[in-house]
Formats: C-alpha cells, sequence, structure tokens
C-alpha cells in the first residue's frame, strides 16, 4: 500500500479556543455542507459524541442515523481527532478509518488558528488519490473550514 500524502490545511477564526472548539464539535450541524450526506433523508444535523469511542454521524430530518465514524483523541479545547470511516463509494465502512486531527491553538487574544490534517487516506485502496482530490479541492476541506469560520465568528 503506497503512502497518499495528508492534506493539510490551516485557518484562523476570530473566536477563542474553547468557543473555536465547541463550534467545530457541538455546531458541526450548524456549519457543515447539507449537501455532503450518506444518507438517504435531507440532513438534519452532524453529531459528534464528547468522548473517546462517541460515534460521528449525521443523523436525517425524519430520525435515520448514519455513522460516519468515530472519536479517537476528545482533548478540548486543543485537539480532536476523529476516524473517517466513509469509503470511496461514500458508504459507512468500518474497515476503511481515515483521520482527520484537528488542533485548536491561541493565536493572539480573541482568535484561533485551527490546524486540520486529513491522513491515512491509503486506507481507501483504489479510491484514496479520487477522494484525495475531492477532500483537497474547493468544496473539500477548504470550503468547510471557511463556512466553520463564519460560523464562528457569525
Amino acid at each position: 500500500m503506497s503512502m497518499i500524502q495528508p492534506i493539510r490545511k490551516e485557518i484562523t477564526v476570530q473566536a477563542p479556543p474553547a468557543k473555536a472548539f465547541e463550534v467545530f464539535t457541538e455546531g458541526m450541524g450548524r456549519w457543515w455542507n447539507r449537501e455532503y450526506k450518506i444518507g438517504t433523508e435531507p440532513l438534519a444535523t452532524v453529531v459528534v459524541e464528547p468522548r473517546v469511542g462517541g460515534r460521528w454521524y449525521e443523523r436525517g430530518e425524519q430520525g435515520g442515523e448514519c455513522d460516519w465514524g468515530k472519536v479517537l483523541v476528545w482533548d478540548p479545547p486543543q485537539r480532536l481527532v476523529l476516524a473517517w470511516q466513509i469509503s470511496g463509494g461514500w458508504q459507512f465502512d468500518p474497515s476503511v478509518s481515515t483521520e482527520l486531527d484537528v488542533r485548536f491553538s491561541p493565536d493572539g487574544s480573541a482568535t484561533t488558528r485551527v490546524e486540520l490534517e486529513h491522513r491515512g487516506l491509503e486506507t481507501m485502496g483504489a479510491h484514496g488519490e479520487a477522494m484525495r482530490g475531492i477532500f483537497d479541492s474547493p468544496g473539500g476541506w477548504t470550503g468547510l473550514l471557511e463556512r466553520f469560520s463564519a460560523t464562528t465568528t457569525g
């Protein structure tokens, strides 16, 4: 299995680390793109359960749930690591486990530097490079972080 370069993104948000962490985790349903879902129902929210081993999942408007992964590291307000367990076919697959590592660092008196790394894409097999292109596109993590930033400061 050949190594696929991790995706690294960074953004500065107009909020202290505790607020940025809270909006990223508890508020993910407010900033996540509603079109980015794997369930059949319209997306109602995205949930990150606040503990190691907690679920990361979507909830549809009719109450249906689809797992996306799980919480690997829960260290508020400094760090969050999520297992992304969605395959190249856009289905939950526990045998696929890439990692989304997000770090929140003070950057001035009222701002936070948010560093995101999505790694381990080689676990997606033949889909890994194509998925890297999707995640690294303007509509991928860049766009999602912009939405997160707007929600954090809004």
